[in-house]
């Protein structure tokens, strides 16, 4: 067995590791009797855009751990940064205090972010950043005399975290109801996946008008008056990778000022490159009133996540007594804000967001190549953010009728991708699909391990199928 050696110090061989993690940890969205008999995957390096696990096996990384890991692995500048503010102040909280990394990276990050979103409220992840600005919302509204305006309206199949606010406002009925009842007063309305548009299927831009417009109906019915907020990623990811039409944002916009809804542009994925740009929300041309991110913020090296609020959402906490009774122990972390900051100084100095843009087309065109595939119905994304949705009848767009034929065809492929050294992702919510959002330093060389690697095996599934 392979000696390893953990962050404390200890030193384990493979098989105690395994023991030990079979005992007690808990993974996170884990089947845990899925490794009664097989070995739990421990992935103890990673340089560039590959990880290796125990047994000294590579894989390419192209989920960037989980659409975070925008830099690549080992890099010792952040890992430097950290250690830095560890040793000057490793731990204070903003709770009616400051430190300076926390207001040198506040002040950058409003900088990048468009318009007048100025104000910056650190979470440590991106579900509370969500929880934070609903909460936000709910409470502005008040402040300005509109008490009632408490509803908020996200997508179809969207995603945006799991506690109780977040996972009520997320829209997979899978993952809600083991937890229901929820938070109530969150109301869904149609994605924009126009490979299955229910209507102007021959219109990317009609379709687009219809989807923003179903908001507007939402709004009607529910009363103005009672909706404070809308939350849409500028890519939605759950379901595979739903880019907006041409026209989309825009007209959202239009339906959040004459109805007074917030809109909330939840970019805990899209953010810091992954679009290409430092916020979706400046690809697709539009302002929102809040913005939600995480991941990228600091590449995965710390847990840190924020709500970016322009100044007429944060002008009432500013006054008087008024105060946002909320926050968390670590949000803001010092350690958190200053791997923030170095993790940034790389996108600047390497060019990172250039580096994507000038890159996504022949991304693009590499994955495409996979639609030659019977298996392969739709691949659709933007930047390095990519959705392949599989498919059993690609002639018809049909949808693969036994659950348990989907589930078996979903489990193969996610086993053998990373038995064939690609760690990605098999997801199930909504259609089928593979999703695939590498490290932002990866080019062609890259591109086309993925292509091979995912051609071989989702050929196999073919022959199975």
């Amino acid at each position: 067995m392979s000696q390893l050696e953990t962050s404390g110090g200890a030193s384990f061989d493979d098989g105690a590791m395994q023991a030990a993690a079979r005992k007690h940890l808990w993974m996170h969205f884990t089947k845990m009797s899925a490794y009664d008999a097989k070995d739990v995957p421990i992935m103890v390096r990673g340089e560039g855009a590959y990880v290796w696990d125990s047994t000294g096996k590579r894989y390419l990384d192209a989920l960037a751990g989980l659409y975070a890991n925008q830099v690549g692995h080992g890099r010792s500048e952040i890992a430097e940064a950290a250690a830095r503010q560890t040793k000057q102040l490793g731990y204070m909280p903003i709770w009616s205090f400051a430190h300076p990394s926390a207001i040198e990276l506040a002040e950058r990050i409003a900088g990048y972010a468009p318009g007048d979103l100025n104000r910056v409220f650190f979470t440590t992840g991106g579900g509370e950043a969500v929880e934070s600005a609903w909460k936000l919302a709910k409470q502005y509204f008040k402040l300005t005399g509109r008490p009632t305006k408490h509803k908020i309206i996200s997508r179809s199949i969207a995603y945006h975290g799991t506690s109780h606010g977040a996972l009520s406002i997320t829209g997979l009925a899978g993952i809600k109801a083991p937890y229901e009842p929820l938070v109530p007063s969150t109301f869904r309305v149609p994605n924009t996946n126009f490979y299955r548009a229910p209507i102007h299927d021959d219109d990317v831009k009609a379709f687009g008008r219809w989807a923003a417009d179903q908001i507007a109906v939402a709004i009607e019915n529910e009363g103005a008056d009672t909706v404070a907020a809308v939350i849409l990623e500028p890519v939605q990811n759950s379901g595979g990778c739903f880019p907006p039409p041409p026209g989309y944002f825009e007209r959202v916009r239009e339906i959040c000022d004459e109805y007074d809804v917030l809109m909330i542009s939840d970019e805990v994925i899209c953010a810091f490159g992954r679009l290409g740009y430092m916020f979706g929300a400046e690809r697709y041309g539009y302002e929102p009133d809040m913005i939600t991110c995480a991941k990228g913020i600091t590449s995965g090296y710390a847990p840190l996540g924020a709500t970016i609020v322009n100044e007429k959402v944060f002008e009432p906490f500013g006054n008087g007594d008024n105060t946002f009774l909320h926050g968390y122990t670590f949000g803001g972390h010092p350690v958190a804000t200053a791997t923030a900051l170095a993790n940034l100084d790389i996108f600047e100095r390497e060019g990172l967001n250039e580096h994507v843009r000038a890159n996504e087309s022949a991304f693009r065109m590499t994955l495409e190549k996979l639609t030659d595939l019977p298996i392969v119905g739709d691949v659709r994304g933007e930047g390095y953010f990519y959705g392949i949705e599989l498919v059993p009848d690609k002639e018809n767009k049909g949808r693969f009728k036994d659950n348990e034929t989907e589930l078996e065809m979903l489990d193969f492929v996610s086993r053998r991708l990373l038995e064939a050294g690609l760690y990605c992702r098999a997801d199930g919510r909504g259609d089928p699909v593979v999703q695939v959002a590498p490290p932002l330093i990866c080019d062609q060389e890259q591109f086309d391990e993925m292509e091979q690697i995912l051609r071989s095996v989702l050929g196999e599934a073919c022959a199975r199928l």
